[in-house]
């Protein structure tokens, strides 16, 4: 576009300083446009580093408080990284635990044994020990977790060290430094190796223990198992002893007590003997009463043979007729004297005791005698039972599969170990690895 044209085309009001604008534009297009024209173009060798430059100048990350963005680096193969972490976090592991079970692992023999806890309780016959049979009856299933913790317990392990010398066992020259025991320790870390090594398992349904005993020779393993359950037996036969002995306890107490009622029951008796100052009340009422029977019968007779006489029109005054009437009227003062003696007069000179006072008195003392007497021979009996059962031993260790001498180390298993190495890492690696991947996906 010429001069001239924008003349025409521009139609504004003129003043000073438009028309000055106006004339400088006029001056300037021509320059513009020959200078354009005049430029040479940018070789292609220098276009890569004009390039940066220009995008160094209009980055935004370089205004003050923001971090300049890193180069980008060339990042090698996903594979390659891969394998490179799978390399340095899964295999170089697995070969330091290979290393160690091939060749520092030190051998260790498994001895495996299995007993249970019996009770030998035999039936009493028909009789019911009561409280007592609950004392001889022992809950095998209890008794068997009781060995459990025992075997894991720190008593068991000082009674083991002091007879077989378990630091001495668990820390020769020969064991490998990861598993050996250090003997200079405290005891706490002996029994936590100890539990390491002798692990109990308890059948729930059949309450079979099994003891599984590891150590570094087949002698110690051997050795160990013996003397535990040397140990458990000894701990058994000592609950049952003390059962014995409280229900002999017991027993005793029960005897003493029934013993010393009858006693009283005895001392009571006489005592009414010599008060009353007759044997036997019953005795002596049956008697009395069969006086009273035969001196009915004869005033009986008396009376038919007065009424004989006095049918025969006699007179009063004869001696036969006489001596009727008096032996009737004597009948009748015995009969009323025996009768009084049993319900009224009494026997001694306290008339306000009678023979029937004294025969509810004796009956009370009978009864308390017959009662005291069977108690003392039924809890006779029970102590007689309770001393044979507690000669016998109720309770006992039945060690069904002994501890045997194991001819090959089972323990630890290299294959085995290298494998569930490998496992573990691979598994970590992989979490890792996926963590990582989240984090680079989800970075700004």
């Amino acid at each position: 576009m010429s001069s001239d044209e924008i003349k025409q085309e521009t139609r504004v009001r003129s003043s000073p300083s438009v028309q000055s604008l106006m004339d400088l534009a006029r001056r300037s297009v021509p320059d513009l446009r020959r200078n354009a024209e005049t430029i040479e173009p940018v070789p292609a060798s220098r276009r890569g580093a004009l390039a940066a430059q220009l995008r160094r100048t209009l980055d935004w990350t370089r205004l003050p408080g923001l971090k300049p963005r890193e180069e980008n680096r060339p990042q090698p193969r996903l594979m390659v990284r891969l394998l490179r972490s799978y390399g340095i976090f899964v295999l170089v592991p697995t070969a330091a635990v290979s290393f160690y079970v091939f060749a520092l692992a030190t051998p260790q023999y498994i001895v495996e044994s299995q007993f249970a806890v019996r009770g030998n309780i035999e039936p009493m016959g028909s009789v019911q020990l009561g409280m007592y049979q609950d004392l001889i009856q022992k809950h095998n299933s209890q008794d068997s977790f009781i060995l459990r913790d025992y075997i894991k317990s720190r008593p068991l392990v000082e009674a083991v060290d002091a007879k077989l010398d378990l630091g001495k066992m668990f820390s020769h020259d020969g064991i490998d430094f990861w598993a050996r025991y250090d003997a200079g320790q405290p005891v706490e870390k002996l029994v936590k190796h100890w539990r390491h090594h002798v692990q109990p398992q308890i059948d729930v349904v059949s309450g079979v223990i099994r003891l599984t005993v590891r150590a570094f020779s087949p002698e110690d393993a051997v050795a160990i198992s013996k003397e535990v359950i040397t140990r458990s037996e000894s701990l058994v036969n000592t609950i049952s002893r003390r059962a014995q002995e409280d229900m002999l306890v017991q027993a005793q107490k029960e005897v003493d007590k029934a013993g010393e009622r009858l006693k009283r029951a005895r001392m009571a008796l006489q005592e009414f003997r010599n008060r009353w100052g007759i044997i036997d009340p019953v005795l002596s009422a049956k008697a009395t009463a069969t006086t009273i029977e035969m001196l009915r019968k004869d005033k009986i007779k008396a009376e038919n043979d007065l009424r004989v006489m006095r049918d025969s029109k006699l007179d009063e005054r004869t001696r036969g007729v006489q001596v009727l009437v008096a032996t009737v009227a004597a009948i009748d003062g015995q009969m009323k004297e025996l009768q009084n003696r049993l319900t009224t007069d009494g026997l001694v000179t306290d008339a306000s005791r009678n023979l029937t006072q004294a025969l509810l008195e004796y009956e009370g003392l009978m009864v308390e005698q017959m009662i005291a007497e069977k108690l003392n021979a039924s809890v006779t009996m029970l102590l007689d039972r309770a001393r044979v059962a507690a000669s016998k031993q109720q309770i006992y260790l039945s060690t069904f599969i002994e501890p045997l001498l194991p001819t090959y180390s089972a323990y630890p298993a290299p294959l085995y170990a290298v494998g569930v190495a490998l496992f573990l890492f691979t598994m970590i690696w992989s979490a890792l690895s996926l963590v990582r991947a989240a984090v680079v996906d989800n970075r700004l």
